[in-house]
């Protein structure tokens, strides 16, 4: 008796059909992957992009608020004057 060829084959139950099919489904599944990540790395680039505006901004807004309390203030006094 010899011993039985090792190596692929392909039984009755798993079909050509089946085989290009997974095989299609991984090749889309990787190129999807890799979409997603070429958006997060333009994403990433974009943030990095922004962060120096987004200080700017937060600066801006304390500001604004500290020109706000000022402004209230000599509204104040000037009020306090013309009253009295």
């Amino acid at each position: 008796m010899t011993a039985p060829a090792q190596g692929w084959r392909f039984d009755r139950q798993v079909s050509i059909g089946l085989v290009v099919t997974v095989f299609l489904q991984a090749a889309a599944a990787l190129m999807w992957a890799g979409r997603a990540s070429a958006r997060i790395d333009d994403m990433q680039r974009r943030l990095e992009a922004q962060a120096p505006v987004a200080e700017r901004l937060a600066r801006l807004e304390e500001q604004a608020a500290a020109t706000r309390q000022s402004l209230d203030r000599i509204e104040a006094k000037l009020e306090r004057r013309h009253d009295g």
